[in-house]
């Protein structure tokens, strides 16, 4: 197993825009050819758009595009632009009457970082595809990660600036790779070594435990309420050739990844999702890609956080 650069993934392009004015951004993962993909979702409040698509119930349509920005709710916006820029070249479910790009996409909660009246649209997420056509991906303060913060037990005020995280690694033939906006409720720790590495501090910039905290809160409270707002969002790329069914099982064993690197994880106050899509060029066995996956996931945690300076 090698580390690769993420844009070494075939079949896939990522693209990054974001208004460092009101923090807040668009991550794009352009699926070149189309990807069959699924989710994991175990947040209480998700944000998203279209994730019946990805249901093995429905139809097993390879999806386009796959978005993860800021902007709460809001911000699903920003898959218009996208919409509007596959659409421009031909792209899409081929109706005979119009080109029906297939567009997944979820959102962080960023507005209590910068402006609030000011979220992702439809010319952002044209900017992100754009930006996809240089097939250069950067990671840190860039994209769906430029308001996410972590550790928000006791309010943005004591959290930890933290954004948009990259890693990628091919075994043989097979590549995969995985792209987090990382704005969690809860505390960072290093997928290795267990040593804590962002979250919620005290008056004097020292670490405390968020889940002991927890017991401090009253019961029954919004959590989403006094700027605590998360939510932590991912996609898994790979080259393998799965079905949908099968990408939703990768994308259920890369949430991994969120038990070991965030505590607490997976609260009322977060919308934890994770996409995970393929490009169908590698035959490999799921049990593998699916613990890859948890890998990749969260080493591009530990990116999140490294590169948000």
């Amino acid at each position: 197993m090698k580390e690769i650069n993420i844009n070494e993934i075939d079949g896939f392009k990522i693209g990054n825009a974001q208004d460092y004015d009101a923090m807040t951004g668009v991550t794009v993962i352009l699926c070149e050819k189309g990807g069959m993909a699924g989710i994991d979702i175990s947040g209480g409040g998700p944000a998203s758009r279209e994730t019946p698509l990805l249901s093995p119930l429905t139809a097993d349509n390879p999806i386009n595009a796959v978005v993860l920005s800021g902007g709460s709710a809001f911000g699903l916006a920003a898959a218009d632009g996208v919409m509007q820029w596959l659409e421009e070249r031909k792209i899409g479910f081929d109706t005979k009457f119009a080109y029906v790009p297939l567009v997944v996409q979820s959102c962080i909660f960023d507005l209590a970082v910068g402006r609030a009246d000011i979220r992702p649209d439809a010319a952002m997420g044209k900017a992100a595809c754009e930006n996809a056509m240089l097939n250069t991906p950067k990671s840190g303060i860039v994209g769906g990660g430029t308001g996410a913060a972590v550790g928000k037990v006791r309010g943005i005020s004591h959290s930890t600036k933290s954004g948009l995280g990259l890693y990628a690694v091919q075994v043989g033939d097979l590549k995969i790779g995985a792209v987090v906006v990382l704005n969690a409720f809860g505390d960072i720790f290093d997928y290795e070594t267990g040593e804590q590495i962002a979250g919620a501090k005290d008056e004097n910039g020292s670490y405390i435990d968020s889940a002991a905290e927890l017991f401090n809160i009253k019961a029954g409270e919004n959590l989403f309420r006094g700027n605590k707002q998360n939510t932590t969002i991912a996609c898994i790329m790979t080259n393998g050739n799965f079905t949908c069914a099968q990408m939703n099982k990768i994308a259920a064993m890369a949430r991994g990844a969120y038990s070991r690197c965030i505590r607490p994880v997976g609260t009322m106050a977060d919308g934890d999702s994770i996409y995970a899509v393929c490009s169908g060029e590698v035959y490999a066995d799921i049990n593998a890609v699916g613990t890859l996956a948890a890998d990749v996931l969260g080493y591009a945690i530990k990116d999140a956080v490294f590169k948000a300076k």
